[in-house]
């Protein structure tokens, strides 16, 4: 498999996957007059004299060129992300080799990881070990991450821990996200796509700069996308799921209030209803559940489902930030505050059948969940041109979430035990409804003070430093009504009320080196930590109101950032290793007859690695990036339960889940010029990682079988673009190899079987996009 990620990798071409060109942007300069002066790049060409040596980021909330920071830091631009296809982070994992994504039957599920560290929970009072911040705007909850990738200008992976500038919840590292300014002058473009290939999709979007005078602009951006999934179910006429339906806008008004004051609003709105994702059974029960019945059990070839409750989430958002820029002699202040509101519905099938029988009992669940963040952030920072640089600010954040969960059984008997499948709607089975709601819900409060400068000992090195104080308080609540228990319903319990506060100092600390003017080598601790949290789910019992402790992290990492050939190649190296004690972990556990994953302090992980970075322009029109990453991250010493219990210790030295120890990508693109009306371009993207573990199990039969394979991926694109760049039409196919492979594959299944969820890019497809630039 190694050999056949090379060979894709050889085949690169060209296209329209373009790295992050950027202009030179001096380090402190005011980050929203920096942002604007990048205006739309998709829609324009990069400039003549712009080389991956001059990519510009926001990792220190500072404006600085990516070759100064002294941070592991992958770049992928809009236009990146627009060439793989994608709708939202899922997508970036190809393109970045440390970042993996776990896909859940619901979005709020879903998690994140870098570097092999990530959080996957059902508890609404645990947060994600990977942090997503959007235009200064932090997601506080991992669903959140997911919406759509709309009018993006660049995504900055942070890796490792990032707790001194970003705060709490970064203990693996940051997604930061930096979307489009407006223009200065009215414009804007409106773009249409359609994919076919096992099911057809439609994609809109269209953006419009407004200037509202000479110091007023705004930016206005809309979409709309639909598709109809990549499996069949038969129980509803063999319609498709797993697909989607997706829309909303987002305005942005930045306004020059005087020359040293800037205001930046923004608002967004989104609508999501996605089928997805149908759980299909791959493998044979052990019982006697009948082909009808599970059909297409082939592993990750099935694309079948017989169910009858379509499984899907129903989400909406909306938001508003306000961030001011002001520069008082020579240091820039900046403040952000936001308000936005999450609702998610979580509709799923249980039983992944299509009706209830005697021995396989009905379970539906229904959880709409309601929740709002409110932050405010306040920071200065100084020019960066002078012996002490720095940036200190405060945060405040708080986060409410309540959920409603109701789960219904149908279970049947009948006498004498039937050696058939007998379904329960049969004369002479007796049939009883076990059913329970659980109302239940958390509260986050967060008070930081942080702090992070840079002594310029001389012109070629440097000592960082940097601290943040933490104050977190967490409340949550819980009580449970029940209904005759049945399969997955416990008892009645509640109501239940917990707290618990904890403070925390983190920090960082390093060395800065320029070896020669095209090299810098750093070396640099940093101290991570993840909040208290609870394991507050839906079947929720005495023994589980324990407060789980904080998470923390040890991280060191070396690297050396060279920029070589006048900047036409950037390749950057790191090296690192990660110890996390009190690890924050799901331990699978069954609970009233059904698996569940229980949210525990698993213990002591760590992780180790290198990974190697790649940007190259050797010519004008010729882009080429990828990136290659070695991981090593596993248990160290696993929690024994304070009851004595070791069945569920995972062994010291297991590998983490979604932790491939190979990964890498590489693409390029490249412009025909023909001098004429019309140019051409051509394109590649590939992929490939290893085995990963899917289900982090104690059991050694389990891990083996939800074990996704090593899998390897292609995508080509041809297109032609205006010489003005006035319209481009690009004709992409994915997955050209037509590589079969899993997301996810857990136990837990009818009758002992195992649940595969299968991505969309499991299978080949193609499609034709077609934008017109005003």
């Amino acid at each position: 498999m190694k050999n056949r990620w090379l060979l894709a990798g050889a085949a690169l071409a060209a296209g329209l996957n373009t790295p992050t060109w950027a202009q030179v942007v001096p380090s402190g300069t005011d980050p929203a007059a920096s942002d604007a002066a990048r205006n739309d790049q998709a829609a324009a060409p990069a400039p003549d004299g712009s080389v991956p040596g001059e990519i510009v980021v926001t990792a220190q909330k500072r404006t600085e060129r990516l070759q100064d920071v002294p941070v592991a830091v992958s770049v992928i631009s809009g236009d990146q992300i627009a060439a793989q296809g994608g709708v939202n982070l899922e997508s970036a994992q190809y393109l970045v080799p440390t970042l993996n994504f776990r896909k859940s039957g619901t979005t709020i599920n879903q998690s994140l990881f870098l570097r092999g560290v990530g959080t996957s929970t059902f508890s609404v009072a645990g947060e994600p070990s990977i942090s997503t911040v959007v235009d200064g705007v932090v997601y506080s909850r991992a669903g959140e991450a997911f919406s759509d990738l709309i009018d993006i200008d660049r995504i900055e992976v942070l890796r490792g821990p990032q707790g001194t500038l970003f705060g709490k919840n970064t203990s693996a590292g940051v997604i930061n996200i930096v979307t489009k300014r407006p223009g200065d002058v009215l414009g804007g473009f409106v773009e249409g796509a359609f994919y076919t290939g096992n099911g057809n999709e439609y994609r809109t979007r269209a953006a419009l700069d407004i200037p509202l005078s000479d110091t007023v602009k705004s930016r206005f951006t809309g979409f709309y996308g639909n598709y109809a999934g990549n499996i069949r179910n038969i129980a509803h006429d063999n319609r498709r799921v797993n697909g989607y339906e997706h829309y909303g806008f987002r305005g942005m008004v930045v306004a020059d209030a005087t020359p040293d004051l800037t205001f930046t609003l923004i608002g967004d709105y989104r609508r999501s209803n996605d089928d997805c994702c149908a759980e299909v059974i791959g493998t044979t029960p052990t019982t006697g559940l009948t082909a009808s019945v599970l059909p297409d059990r082939n592993g990750n070839k099935s694309r079948t489902v017989n169910q009858d409750l379509i499984t899907h989430t129903d989400e909406k958002s909306w938001g508003v930030s306000l961030q001011a820029d002001a520069t008082l002699g020579t240091q820039t202040v900046t403040y952000i505050g936001s308000y936005r509101e999450y609702d998610n519905t979580e509709i799923r099938d249980g039983d992944w059948l299509p009706r209830a029988y005697v021995g396989a009992n009905q379970l539906h669940d229904f959880g709409p969940q309601v929740s709002n963040t409110f932050t405010q952030e306040i920071r200065v920072a100084s020019p960066s041109n002078q012996f002490f640089s720095y940036v200190v600010g405060a945060y405040y954040s708080r986060a409410f979430t309540e959920r409603t969960f109701r789960r219904d059984d149908v279970v049947c008997t009948a006498t004498p035990t039937p050696t058939v499948l007998t379904p329960c709607s049969t004369a002479g089975t007796t049939v009883t409804r076990p059913t329970g709601t659980a109302v239940f819900g958390s509260t986050f409060k967060n008070l930081a003070f942080f702090g992070q400068g840079v002594f310029n000992l001389t012109d070629r090195f440097r000592a960082i430093g940097g601290v943040r104080y933490t104050a977190d308080q967490l409340d949550v609540f819980h009580s449970r009504v029940t209904t005759l228990a049945g399969p997955g319903i416990n008892p009645s319990f509640g109501p239940f009320a917990g707290k618990t506060t904890n403070t925390n100092w983190s920090g960082k600390a390093g060395l800065q080196f320029d070896v020669v003017r095209e090299s810098t080598a750093y070396a640099t601790y940093s101290r991570g930590y993840k909040g208290p949290a609870f394991n507050v789910f839906y079947n929720l019992g005495a023994t589980g109101t324990n407060v789980i402790d904080p998470e923390t992290a040890d991280s060191y990492e070396v690297g050396l950032k060279n920029t070589l050939f006048g900047g036409k190649l950037v390749v950057n190296l790191a090296a690192y290793y990660a110890k996390y004690h009190n690890f924050q972990a799901n331990n699978p556990d069954v609970v009233a007859g059904v698996l569940v994953t229980r949210f525990t302090n698993a213990g002591d992980i760590s992780t180790r690695g290198g990974e190697l970075d790649l940007i190259v322009r050797p010519v004008r029109d010729l882009n080429i990036s990828g990136g290659l990453a070695y991981t090593d991250a596993h248990v160290d010493q696993f929690r024994v339960p304070t009851n004595g219990v070791t069945t569920g210790v995972v062994p010291a030295g297991t590998q983490l889940g979604y932790a491939p120890r190979w990964k890498g990508s590489l693409g390029a693109d490249y412009r025909i010029r023909t001098g004429g009306a019309v140019d051409f371009t051509l394109g590649a993207q590939s992929s490939y990682q290893s085995s990963q573990i899917s289900q982090f199990d104690a059991s050694a039969a389990i891990r083996a079988a939800t074990t996704i394979k090593a899998y390897g991926l292609l995508d080509l694109s041809a297109g032609i673009v205006d010489a003005k760049d006035a319209f481009r039409i690009v004709l992409q196919v994915k997955n050209v190899l037509d590589t079969s492979f899993a997301s996810s594959i857990v136990s837990g299944g009818p009758g002992g079987a195992y649940r595969y969820i299968i991505p969309r890019e499991a299978d080949r497809y193609a499609g034709i996009t077609a934008r017109l630039n005003f």
